[in-house]
This record gives structure tokens, sequence and C-alpha cells, in this order.
């Protein structure tokens, strides 16, 4: 089994920024991308980011700039920095893990965490 726990949202200013950090843990051999979603309320979950396990980064248009995507692998985190953040990126923020493990691959999710931008 293999749980991902994320952590760092909450409720910022528009401006702001806040520092989003997911662990994974359990049977892990290694991880292979890792992603972050979002969904807004009433939305359906929406890809953010990915990060490869080489550490090539690819963003969704509306955070580009805005966002920065970064894990340690040795830590099996993936962090997701956002900086100007707006009103827009109000949403419960999930991360995914492609996860190799006894020579299978598996995609885990994590429980979500919530940032709210709001003045």
């Amino acid at each position: 089994q293999v749980q991902l726990v994320e952590s760092g949202g909450g409720l910022v200013q528009p401006g702001g920024s806040l520092r989003l950090s997911c662990v994974a843990s359990g049977s892990i051999f290694r991880i292979a991308n890792m992603d972050w979603y979002r969904q807004a309320p009433g939305e359906q979950r929406k890809w953010v980011a990915t990060i490869t396990s080489g550490g090539t980064t690819t963003y969704e248009d509306s955070v580009k700039g805005r966002f920065s995507i970064s894990r340690d692998n040795a830590k099996n985190t993936v962090y997701l920095q956002m900086n100007s953040l707006k009103p827009e990126d109000t949403a419960v923020y999930y991360c995914k893990a492609y996860v190799v493990s006894a020579g299978t691959v598996h995609n885990y999710w994590g429980q979500g965490t919530p940032i709210t931008v709001s003045s």
C-alpha cells in the first residue's frame, strides 16, 4: 500500500504565496511522474503541473510563471510553490504519484488540501 499526504493549504490573500507538500510512503520502489491537480467548487478535477523523475516540468497555462513544481526523490516528496495567487486559484489541491512497486505501476492520489484565495 502507498499513501500520499498533502499539507500546506489554507487561506491566503490575493497576491500571496503558499507552498504545498505531498509525501508518499509505503511500499515504494521508485516514483515516476508526480502531478498536482486541483478541483474548484462545482468543477471537475483539473491537471495543474507535472514533474518527471528526472526533473522535467510542465504546467497548465493559467499557472505558468506563478507556480513551480519540484521534488525530493530521497524523501518521496513533491512540492508546489504558488506565488501571485488569485481568487480563481481557490480549489482543493491533490497530488498524484505514479509508483513503481513489485514490478507494477499504479497511480495514487492524496486526500487533498484546500486553498482559499480571498481578501
